[in-house]
């Protein structure tokens, strides 16, 4: 039997191949940087051509530390959701750039929309609220403002699909043109408790179904990949969008257990099991899983700027050469001094949904340094949870732990935060990129190397970690005055 699950992890700011063996550990990764594109305030895009080029190159470069594509026994791929790829199926490629999730240029449209009545009936049937976040009205721009989009669409040839989507069409050599049914929750095209795409919801947006992917299981045989692409024809067996994938990852598969990924953005999934959740708060309903057509749902709140804040703080403002420095510099004061950061760099997501709100920094005096931004920047990840926290309460789905992932978790000060702002235990594990693990348990189990996820989840997971609340109550609403003062603001 071949020994290894490959994992394509396609992040907001890079790519990544990943190579796990069947308890989990990792074996051998692969990684390049994907370029930002900015044409203008609020616009974000990524070249579709270098996100395959350089997957391409990262599955190849792992697969010969494994010996060659005998020893993978499968793929798994987990993705940037809600960003859209435009291409022309009779070539092959790519009509124009990739409009990234991060992008808001679709708010005049969502605005009509809402303006028109329509958020109330979306949202019941998508659990979606009409933003530009979501990939139907991106379709949308594209089709009325790319002339090679909207002829693609009057030849019949167009094809869109978000990231996973486009990968398995290339790496399938054509033959595949599919999503997951995580990845299509995520469009505003697909009711929770529909298979495919709806007529309805197209004709709304404005989007040909002809063009859209055909929606698939989250796990099992979903396609095989073209022999000359990776030497041999390998399996696809697992799909998901990234933060489905680390909530598997995390193994919150029971109703209830929650998941917090801080990567560019924040990202807090609670299991709600086969029930459709149905937010009045101003979360989101989505698709946790679907395997052999059975569903399971999650409630979600999705925060725009965690990591990236970190990340314009160092190469922006350049108050840090390395990500990393926030922790020593958050712990060498004993507190902000009274400055607070609302990283709303391009608008504030759940609970909030305000697109056009923009950052700020409060509370600045001669006193203010750089390990007072570094504080304040890392105490915006603890005020944006609680946030969402709160409005999860609401909803009926209060949290009694919580555990995080993704590259900013490994903050030890951070997660500490966290714990204080929540007061609630907070878990991290030994390996924080849940999110490929997570891909790996899907493939694993869609390969038939384990019975369901549950066995996967128990047999991949690893050490964890973690940390108890300390913070007195009375600090902890100081900070959150502050935090809604200023949140106000913005």
């Amino acid at each position: 039997m071949a020994d290894y699950i490959l994992v394509l992890d396609e992040g907001t700011t890079s790519t990544r191949a990943m190579l796990f063996a069947h308890d989990g550990v990792l074996i051998a990764s692969a990684q390049e940087p994907l370029t930002q594109h900015y044409p203008q305030s609020g616009w974000v895009e990524h070249d579709p051509r270098e996100i395959w080029d350089k997957t391409l190159a990262c599955a190849r470069a792992v697969i010969s530390k494994a010996g060659g594509a005998e020893a993978v026994a499968c793929i798994g791929i987990t993705n940037q959701r809600e960003t859209v790829v435009a291409w022309d199926r009779a070539t092959g490629e790519p009509l124009t750039n990739a409009i990234v999730w991060q992008d808001r240029r679709t708010e005049p449209f969502c605005a009509a929309l809402r303006d028109g009545g329509h958020e109330a009936g979306v949202q019941a049937r998508t659990g979606l609220l009409l933003d530009p976040y979501f990939s139907g009205t991106k379709m949308r721009w594209m089709i009325d403002n790319v002339p090679e989009v909207r002829s693609a669409a009057e030849r019949g040839t167009l094809a869109f699909g978000t990231v996973e989507s486009w990968l398995t069409f290339k790496l399938t050599g054509g033959a595949a043109h599919i999503t997951d049914a995580s990845n299509a929750s995520r469009t505003l095209l697909m009711g929770l408790e529909d298979a495919q795409f709806d007529d309805g919801l197209c004709d709304l947006l404005g989007v040909p179904l002809a063009a859209l992917p055909g929606v698939t299981d989250m796990a099992g045989p979903l396609a095989m990949t073209d022999p000359a692409v990776l030497g041999r024809a390998i399996p696809i067996t697992g799909l998901a969008g990234d933060q489905q994938a680390a909530t598997i990852g995390q193994g919150c598969l029971a109703p209830g257990q929650t998941k917090a990924t801080y990567g560019t953005g924040a990202f807090v999934l609670t299991c709600q099991g086969a029930a459709i959740p149905r937010s009045t708060h101003r979360l989101l309903g989505t698709v946790l899983t679907q395997i052999e057509g059975a569903r399971t749902y999650a409630i979600e709140g999705s925060v725009f700027v965690a990591g990236s804040l970190v990340q314009w703080l160092r190469d922006s403002i350049g108050i840090v050469d390395l990500a990393e420095e926030t922790e020593a510099l958050a712990r060498s004061i004993p507190d902000s001094g009274g400055v607070v950061i609302v990283p709303a760099l391009s608008g504030l997501g759940a609970p909030h949904w305000q697109a056009e709100a923009r950052g700020v920094i409060a509370g600045l005096s001669f006193a203010s340094g750089k390990a007072e931004l570094a504080r304040a920047a890392l105490e915006a990840m603890a005020h944006q949870t609680h946030d969402l926290a709160t409005a999860f309460a609401a909803d009926g789905a209060a949290w009694q732990s919580l555990r995080i992932d993704g590259g900013m978790s490994a903050n030890n000060w951070m997660a500490q935060d966290l714990a204080d702002m929540l007061g609630i235990p907070v878990e991290r594990p030994g390996f924080v990129e849940t999110t490929a693990l997570g891909a790996a348990m899907l493939a694993a189990t869609g390969a038939g190397l384990y019975a369901d996820l549950g066995a996967a989840a128990q047999a991949m997971r690893g050490e964890l970690a973690q940390f108890t609340p300390q913070l007195a109550a009375g600090v902890r609403e100081e900070r959150l005055t502050r935090w809604r003062k200023a949140l106000a603001a913005a």
